[in-house]
């Protein structure tokens, strides 16, 4: 069984002070635009690559640092792939840091997901992971009360629980990273001649 959250359980592990009140929220998004499909590419483009990915786990990292810009460079940015990314966060920091990349938006999101996974051994093995998040949420400018008012919406806690139920019943996924290419799926963080095969198979079809 993947261990994404279910709950609000994680709120428990915050420190006092983000419990208080929240007054400055400017830096985040509404609720609306935080749940929006986050995508990269157009939208007319003849093959869809969904990602299921969790924050926290070093292959989704690798992935993102050494196979998707070549994905985007061949693939993406040049009309034939639209890239999707869907959460599916294993473990409490994982569903917290999804959480902040969305209060980001999505403008920004992508842009989130690059430093959350490039600082995530900063943060998912930190003592302290919420505060550790927050520090990391200010290079992309959200404020500490950003941060706190995002990890308070139950709203976006549900949907991205939901989406990965979804994921785990629809597609059986079950660990990260996942991917769906047409009617194909690839497990695990591939080399990129892996995904070029699957993705010309594709668009060839």
């Amino acid at each position: 069984m993947p261990r994404f959250i279910l709950s609000l359980a994680f709120i428990a592990t915050l420190t006092a002070s983000q419990l208080f009140s929240v007054t400055a929220m400017a830096g985040i998004v509404s609720i609306e635009e935080s749940k929006v499909e986050m995508v990269l590419g157009k939208a007319d483009a003849p093959v869809t690559m969904i990602e299921y990915s969790s924050l926290g786990c070093p292959h989704c990292a690798a992935f993102h640092r050494e196979t998707l810009p070549k994905i985007q460079k061949e693939y993406i940015d040049t009309g034939k792939v639209r890239f999707v990314y869907r959460d599916f966060p294993l473990g409490t920091p994982a569903l917290a840091a999804s959480m902040i990349a969305r209060c980001a938006g999505p403008k920004k999101f992508f842009g989130f997901v690059e430093i959350l996974f490039r600082a995530q051994a900063q943060w998912s093995q930190s003592k302290d992971p919420m505060a550790a998040l927050t520090k990391i949420a200010r290079f992309g400018g959200l404020s500490g009360d950003d941060v706190d008012a995002c990890l308070k919406q139950q709203t976006l806690l549900d949907h991205i629980r939901k989406g990965a139920l979804v994921g785990q019943e629809t597609h059986k996924v079950d660990s990260t990273p996942f991917f769906i290419i047409g009617d194909e799926t690839v497990s695990g963080a591939q080399p990129f001649e892996a995904f070029k095969k699957v993705l010309d198979k594709a668009l060839n079809k």
